[in-house]
């Protein structure tokens, strides 16, 4: 997932967790917590081992009010979750980027705020698989 203040990235991964793709962008809602409960029904229905949230984290590494925004979020939805554990990825730039291959691609502004959200989420789910990937290969 990626953690706005206004919207929320979802995606997921195939089955045998190699490939990550978009599922939905999904509108805040702080007072009411129908992201949340939308959020708890996907992880229900796709029948998901993990969610991973992504940490704004700055860029020298550092824990701003983003990421904190990000881990509240995160510990939330886990509470409506459990026991599917929540983990945590550094997304740094993973918007930035998702704008710029959006952009790249000819997909103008406008269009773009509906999709960046979901292809953050897959950049911060993909570098979970990869990461998740290259320890089994190290075990191997």
């Amino acid at each position: 997932m990626d953690v706005g203040t206004v919207r929320v990235g979802v995606a997921r991964s195939d089955p045998h967790g190699i490939l990550a793709t978009p599922v939905a962008t999904l509108p805040r809602d702080e007072t009411g917590g129908s992201d949340l409960a939308t959020l708890r029904d996907l992880v229900l229905e796709h029948e998901v081992v993990e969610v991973v949230v992504g940490l704004p984290r700055t860029l020298r590494g550092a824990v701003g009010p983003a990421a904190a925004a990000a881990r509240s979020y995160g510990d939330r939805l886990s509470a409506l979750i459990g026991p599917v554990p929540v983990v945590y990825v550094d997304e740094r730039l993973t918007s930035v980027t998702a704008n710029r291959v959006l952009a790249e691609r000819g997909i103008r502004e406008k269009d773009r705020r509906s999709v960046v959200d979901q292809a953050a989420a897959v950049a911060i789910l993909q570098i979970r698989l990869d990461a998740i990937s290259a320890a089994q290969r190290s075990r191997g």
